[in-house]
This record gives C-alpha cells, structure tokens and sequence, in this order.
C-alpha cells in the first residue's frame, strides 16, 4: 500500500473480521463482499480450491511450453477465478481489486506468459462490469475481459 491514499492505517495488512475489523463491511457497486465473520473461511477455501487447481494444471502442463490450447483455457479460466473469487470475498478494507489483479498475474507468469492484467490504473474494457459479475458469484466475464488483455499483451 505504499504510496497509496490509505482511509486508516488501521486497514493495511489486515483482513475484515480481525480484531478492530471485526465489523468491517464492504460494497462494490451495490454488492456486499463476504460478511467479515466469514472472510477467514471463505479464504480458507479460495486457498484449497486454488491449490487442487494449480496442482492439476502442473500435473497435466509440467513445462509452461507443454500448454496446449486447453491448457492455455484453463489457465485464463483459473485466472479469472482467482481475481473474481477475491473481488467478492473482498478479504481488506482496502486494496482488493489490486491483490485480485496481482493473482491473476502471478498465474499467467506461473504457465509463462507475461503480466497482462494491469495493476493501476484500473483496468477498462469490461473490466468493471466483470467486476461487477464476480460480486454475484459469476466469474465467467472476467474469462472474455482477461482473454483480450492477454491476446493483446501478447501482440505487444
């Protein structure tokens, strides 16, 4: 958060539901993000969930250069999932859409290909609305927005 105009220091580092966050609420748009008293757990399985992923993925593409075209789907899917999981969940008071954006780039650097998400500004192109999707639960529209965002880091 260095750098950053931060409403209270209190929030960096920290996650919703933590003592003297414990009644922290969160809103994107007109969506609420996870209740606090539920962030640990909803993280708790964003973490599993994400683990059993990545070790198919690796099982099934051991080289980054071994990803076929299904392989380069399931990770563009895997990415949006990760970004939209924590947009909903919306773990900090503070900082989510730009954690949500370094996972999805951390994925995509993992199967080899280049950080195509950018981190600040947001991004556009759909990125608010898919944003918005993911706040009900529906990832799908983070896999069109990040599937151009890639196509297009790749032509670079």
């Amino acid at each position: 958060m260095a750098g950053l105009t931060v409403p209270d220091k209190k929030y960096v580092g920290r996650f919703r539901g933590e003592p003297g966050l414990e009644t922290m609420r969160v809103w994107v748009g007109g969506h609420e993000g996870a209740p606090p008293e539920r962030v640990a757990s909803e993280l708790a399985a964003f973490e599993q969930t994400l683990q059993r992923a990545v070790a198919a993925l690796d099982a099934r593409y051991p080289r980054a250069e071994a990803l076929d075209t299904d392989g380069l789907a399931a990770v563009i899917d895997l990415c949006a999932w990760a970004h939209a999981e924590w947009v909903r969940i919306h773990p900090f008071a503070n900082g989510n859409g730009r954690t949500a954006r370094i996972w999805a780039n951390a994925l995509l650097m993992r199967y080899g290909f280049p950080p195509a998400i950018r981190l600040r500004p947001r991004p556009d192109g759909g990125h608010g609305d898919a944003g918005a999707a993911a706040m009900n639960g529906d990832w799908r529209p983070t896999v069109a927005v990040f599937s151009r965002m890639l196509a297009a880091s790749l032509e670079e």
